[in-house]
């Protein structure tokens, strides 16, 4: 359950992060940026085992 629900959350953020909107297009590196820090962080919880 826990597993679906990041993913879920994972697949709108990284739509939110795309530049496709009018008022996001001059926000630059910054919602791709915390996607990547979010997925780097995940990636080592769930390497450590605690995920």
């Amino acid at each position: 359950m826990l597993y679906t629900i990041l993913i879920i959350v994972l697949i709108l953020v990284l739509i939110g992060a795309l530049p496709r909107w009018g008022h996001s297009a001059n926000w630059g590196y910054g919602p791709s940026g915390i996607l990547g820090v979010i997925l780097v962080v995940l990636l080592i919880l769930v390497l450590m085992g605690k995920v």
